[in-house]
């Protein structure tokens, strides 16, 4: 006999063999049944786990990949915008800094432009007044020696009677002398007078006979002045005829016209001047200074009273001459600075259009270029939508993803998946 303690009373009993085989039997039966039954419900529970998990991962790897492209997707779209935004700054602050500066240079050349254009009316006022003022002086001085000339023929009415009367003296001198004797005479007397008045009217005059005959012809006086500095102011080679009463051939004044011009011209004298007491009743000469310019430049018929007179004058308008010159090459020198200035503005504009013409020409370049750009960025735009199309399309095709589509062509991977759910 077995004993047993009943596990719920804890009352003992005894069992035979019999009966304790037959509890044990049963207690093991039902042991092994429970075991059994929680293998089995861990062993569906570990399939569902590990198929729930295939799925899960499946689905993750899935959402991941999809997500993945999204995102790159997302970062490629950012960075085409941020690159065609920055292109499109990089391109309008291009065009306003190119706007800016062919502003700047057309303000600046015509800000140039304008000051020397103010310079040049400036410059223009300036001369114009400065030559008005010279007209004024030069008006001023012609009427001051109108008047001193007309003081002077009034004191030469007066000079010519004394004259007169000289030559009177001279007539009855003249008659009692020989033919050589009356041209050297006459030499002498026009040697003489200049010699009285030479250190006073003449200080800086050259008066003396021209002995080179080495051209084969010489005259009989050569008269030369300078000024201050040493510029000749006036040259006269002067020529002495006379004959006597008695002299059988009566020479003509135009016959020695030729000769001294030659000489004048030989010693590159500027006037010639023939003092005679040929043709003593010829109305003209005896007028006293016969101008015969028509026939030689610069010469002249003079009687011996005038030959002081003669020569006054003619430095005197020789002086005034020069200041004339001086002033109208000043004027000239000016006139030359103003057309110079005028050239240079004109080359200056020349210039100024050439280089507006090179900068249009640029900014035109620089336009074409910056189009150029737009339009390869408009290109890498749109091929940027397209991949973005391309994978909106493999997004879709990622969504239709699914284990049967996957497992389709795949048995073995299948029938584990079958397997796993079962």
């Amino acid at each position: 006999m077995n004993k047993l303690t009943c596990p719920n009373c804890k009352t003992p009993f005894e069992v035979d063999e019999q009966g304790y085989s037959s509890l044990v039997k049963q207690v093991r039966d039902e042991q092994f049944e429970k075991e059994l039954n929680r293998v089995e419900l861990a062993a569906n529970k570990e399939k569902d786990t590990a198929v729930e998990k295939a799925l899960l991962e499946a689905r993750q790897n899935s959402q991941k990949a999809i997500s993945d492209k999204d995102l790159e997707i997302e970062r490629l779209k950012a960075a085409a915008e941020a690159e065609v935004v920055k292109s499109q700054s990089d391109l309008k602050a291009a065009i306003a800094e190119l706007k800016s500066q062919l502003e700047n240079a057309e303000t600046k050349k015509a800000l140039e432009i304008s000051e020397k254009m103010k310079e040049a009316e400036s410059e223009t006022l300036k001369l114009q007044s400065a030559l008005e003022s010279k007209d004024l002086k030069f008006n001023m001085e012609k009427s001051n020696l109108e008047q001193k000339h007309l003081l002077e023929l009034q004191a030469k009415d007066e000079y010519i009677k004394i004259k007169e009367e000289e030559v009177e003296r001279y007539k009855d001198f003249k008659q009692r002398q020989s033919t050589k004797m009356i041209g050297e005479s006459l030499e002498q007397h026009c040697e003489s007078q200049f010699n009285k008045i030479r250190s006073t009217a003449f200080p800086t005059a050259y008066f003396e006979k021209d002995n080179d005959a080495s051209s084969g012809s010489k005259g009989d006086y050569i008269f030369r002045e300078v000024d201050e500095n040493g510029v000749e102011l006036i040259s006269i080679m002067f020529e002495m005829k006379n004959e006597g009463d008695e002299t059988a051939t009566k020479k003509k004044n135009e016959d020695f016209f030729k000769e001294l011009d030659k000489d004048r011209n030989q010693k590159n004298c500027e006037y010639a001047i023939l003092v005679s007491m040929l043709e003593a009743d010829n109305e003209v000469y005896n007028e006293g200074i016969v101008d015969v310019s028509h026939r030689y430049e610069k010469m002249y018929v003079i009687r011996p009273q005038f030959f002081i007179p003669l020569i006054s004058l003619l430095r005197n308008s020789a002086r005034n001459a020069m200041a004339y010159k001086q002033e109208l090459q000043t004027v000239r020198n000016q006139n030359i600075d103003i057309a110079n200035f005028e050239s240079e503005m004109a080359a200056f504009k020349d210039a100024f259009g050439r280089n507006y013409d090179i900068a249009s020409r640029k900014f035109k370049t620089a336009i074409d270029e910056i189009d150029k750009t737009i339009s390869h960025l408009n290109k890498v735009k749109d091929n940027l939508l397209a991949s973005e199309k391309q994978l909106g399309h493999a997004n879709n095709k990622a969504e239709d993803l699914s284990i049967k589509k996957l497992t389709k062509n795949s048995p073995s991977l299948k029938e584990q998946f079958n397997q796993l759910k079962g």
